[in-house]
């Protein structure tokens, strides 16, 4: 998306930020139960001047030698560490022993960027009661969720399974929805003992997924490790089926579109659907490049259109909105090569397709 720094601080509703509505919920979480759940945050490099030291060199594909070693000693030359790393880093940090001493069982791990992820104690007292060291929130897996993880049973055991991990030939199949009808919405529900006993055993050997990127015209690979890949070493693991309103992530800008416009509403830091909209699925938005960087997406929208009653959006070109557009049914702006298409104040546009002024 273009972020220069870290994604958590992007505005999503009334000036609030991910990380305000995180508080927001852990705060009255905290009031209403009489209790004191911390927040803890993950960063790397990108997102900490601190913690420079856990950076990791990029690998060139040709040699596999690290990207710096070439002359790249720039950001570009390295990554920043996945969030498979959480459970060491738990460790190292001493924060593991601390909320141990405090009593703590579970920490329950989500993305920044996942607005439904929010603590639900209906999970948290079945693990208590099943004994179960480790949960994965899973949910009915759609189209666009074709590239998500997925729980496999191997080896007499609970595992994640990657698109990153499917060879070539499988990758249609590991798509299929009617035969993987189920996705890694990357909530996890972790208990503290079993984390402090497999990091000191060093038994936490999660595969190794190598993600293709490119620097300045250079393939290279960044050697990751899942969180969710985890599963397979925890007693008693299991995935939970939850509602799809649990898993709510901003990872482009047609996301950021979505929870930022009237289709979803904010009490005490939750953001919940709104009831007027009658269509159990979310509009299909499609945003052309010129809206993918959060500035640009931002600087084009003078406020975010309406689209309770939106099917599916599609946008290219040099297009701008105005204040108060309704967008509803279906709805395509592409504007024509070389002109600007300003889509003026309080304009309502119905199954439309509008190249021009004059379209409107």
């Amino acid at each position: 998306m273009g972020c220069t720094g870290p994604k958590s601080v992007i505005e999503v509703r009334n000036g609030l930020t991910f990380l305000d509505l995180i508080v927001i919920q852990i705060e009255s979480l905290n009031k209403k139960y009489g209790c004191s759940v911390p927040l803890l945050l993950m960063n790397s490099f990108n997102t900490h001047e601190d913690t420079q030291k856990s950076q990791y060199p990029r690998l060139v594909v040709d040699d596999f030698l690290p990207l710096p070693s070439k002359g790249e000693t720039g950001k570009d030359g390295w990554y920043p560490p996945g969030h498979g790393d959480v459970f060491p880093s738990l460790m190292n940090s001493g924060k593991l022993d601390a909320l141990l001493s405090q009593g703590k069982e579970y920490v329950f791990v989500a993305n920044s960027d996942n607005l439904g992820a929010v603590v639900d104690l209906k999970i948290l007292n079945h693990l208590i009661q099943n004994k179960n060291e480790y949960c994965m929130e899973v949910t009915p897996k759609t189209l666009a969720d074709v590239k998500g993880g997925t729980l496999i049973s191997y080896d007499g055991k609970v595992q994640l399974l990657e698109i990153a991990q499917v060879p070539d030939e499988h990758v249609n199949e590991f798509k299929s929805i009617e035969k993987f009808k189920i996705f890694n919405t990357n909530n996890l529900w972790v208990n503290l003992n079993a984390i402090k006993r497999l990091v000191q055993a060093d038994a936490l050997k999660m595969e190794i997924i190598p993600n293709p990127k490119e620097v300045n015209g250079v393939k290279v690979l960044q050697l990751e490790t899942a969180a969710g890949a985890a599963i397979k070493f925890f007693d008693n693991a299991i995935g939970i089926n939850v509602p799809r309103s649990r898993f709510l992530p901003v990872k482009a800008s047609s996301d950021l579109l979505l929870v930022q416009s009237d289709l979803y509403t904010e009490k005490d830091g939750y953001v919940i659907r709104n009831p007027a909209r009658t269509d159990p699925a979310n509009p299909s938005i499609e945003l052309g490049p010129e809206f993918k960087k959060v500035g640009d997406f931002l600087k084009r929208f003078k406020s975010i259109p309406s689209i309770i009653e939106l099917a599916s959006l599609k946008v290219s070109g040099d297009v701008w909105f105005g204040s108060n557009v309704v967008l509803k049914g279906k709805v395509v702006v592409a504007a024509n090569s070389g002109e600007k298409l300003e889509i003026p104040d309080g304009a309502v546009l119905e199954n439309k397709e509008v190249h021009s002024a004059g379209d409107i």
